[in-house]
């Protein structure tokens, strides 16, 4: 898929649907100018505005029977796109 990695389907992210803001995962080195560009490419909307947050990964740890084991989630970015009034992104079209 390249830039775009997955949509974020969440609650919060649904709500955000009815005004026309779809949420999506996308590479960590992308700007707001090519997510733009490959929002418009693969789903055909006119892209007005594109809001960018890095989530930095948590620290988590498990414990077994003989340790402590640590570790870190991913660091991910998402980018909250707002589309054109009236337009419509399907998630679910061919399914």
């Amino acid at each position: 898929m390249g830039i775009i990695k997955r949509p974020a389907l969440t609650e919060k992210s649904q709500a955000m649907q009815e005004k026309g803001k779809y949420v999506f995962v996308v590479e960590l080195t992308a700007n707001k100018i090519e997510i733009a560009k490959e929002v418009k490419k693969m789903y055909g909307v006119d892209v007005q505005d594109v809001q960018t947050m890095r989530q930095i990964g948590k620290v988590k740890s498990k414990s077994t029977r003989t340790k402590v084991t640590s570790g870190r989630t991913s660091t991910i970015k998402k980018a909250i796109v707002t589309v054109a009034a009236g337009e419509v992104i399907d998630f679910y079209q061919g399914i």
